[in-house]
């Protein structure tokens, strides 16, 4: 190890790679490369669980599963999100769509990184990510996440603040105040508007409608296709799960979970288990979040413009 100040890994993380086929070795070994890593064993998920509870100076767990068996990797995300908690180390753990429920009502310590069909970028950053530990400096890829992150949180806490504007009544109002705490409204007078889901679903068409014209990515707004889905889903009475949201989002499935768990901890969403399975969660509106998106289809229908 140097004596500078520069960046400095001892020999880099050491990590543990997981996953059911060739392809996703490589793809942890060039994320592990990314970040000055090494990969201290290789593994399949059916021995994974085992190999966590022998494997001593481990850094990160790396899970790649293209199209892994529910039951094999139910108890394997079980222990993953538990060596978190305990300090073990951190995890990546990437997932296709159709694991991505099962997934997230597994790991759920902040430690995690959730990666769902990522591409190089999106599971080196993510590797990044979990690579650091005070005081090191952050490798250039985890540096652009954690700014992401941080950029992507001053989106959320912007949205959240107009509605709570809108929701009040409000023209102004303190930047500063919904940065540093829960999503919260004050008591709306501006009237609900009586709306169907199909007023939501009719917005939502029209939104998809521009990718016909334009590429799609120009007018990506994720937060505000999750809350509208949402509020035709509550309107219905219908359950959303992470998987189907991720899909109504717009955006590619890592970017939209990114979203849902940072709308979630702003308190625009809430998770429920599903009461019939619990290897799954369901995703909610708030019900502040929900009088403010009424408030807000209220008020441009009283717009005359």
């Amino acid at each position: 190890m140097t004596a500078s100040n520069e960046t400095a890994f001892e020999d880099g993380p050491a990590i543990l790679a997981i996953a059911d086929g060739a392809a996703g070795l490589a793809r942890i070994g060039r994320a592990a490369r990314a970040v000055n890593g090494r990969v201290v064993a290789e593994v399949e998920p059916a021995g994974a669980v085992e190999r966590l509870k022998r494997q001593a100076a481990l850094d990160i767990a790396m899970l790649d599963c293209e199209d892994g068996d529910a039951g094999t990797l139910d108890p394997l995300f079980s222990a993953l999100d538990e060596a978190a908690a305990s300090g073990l180390c951190r995890a990546v753990v990437a997932v296709p769509l159709d694991l991505l429920d099962l997934a997230d009502a597994r790991l759920a310590h902040r430690d995690i990184q959730l990666l769902c069909q990522p591409g190089p970028l999106d599971l080196a950053a993510a590797t990044g990510v979990a690579s650091v530990r005070p005081p090191l400096t952050l490798h250039d890829n985890s540096r652009r996440e954690a700014e992401e992150l941080a950029r992507l949180g001053e989106e959320v806490a912007r949205i959240a603040e107009s509605l709570a504007r809108l929701a009040s009544g409000e023209e102004g109002g303190s930047a500063g105040s919904m940065r540093e705490a829960p999503f919260q409204y004050r008591a709306a007078p501006v009237e609900t508007a009586d709306i169907g889901a199909e007023d939501v679903r009719r917005l939502i068409r029209h939104r998809r409608m521009r990718d016909r014209f334009f590429d799609g990515a120009l007018f990506a707004d994720p937060a505000w296709d999750i809350l509208l889905d949402l509020m035709a889903a509550r309107i219905e009475g219908r359950p959303v799960s992470v998987s189907s949201l991720c899909i109504a989002a717009a955006v590619p499935a890592t970017t939209a979970l990114r979203w849902i768990r940072t709308m979630t901890d702003r308190g625009l969403l809430v998770r429920d288990a599903d009461p019939r399975d619990g290897r799954r969660v369901f995703i909610r509106l708030g019900d502040e979040a929900s009088r403010a998106v009424s408030a807000w289809f209220a008020a441009t229908r009283a717009d005359p413009d």
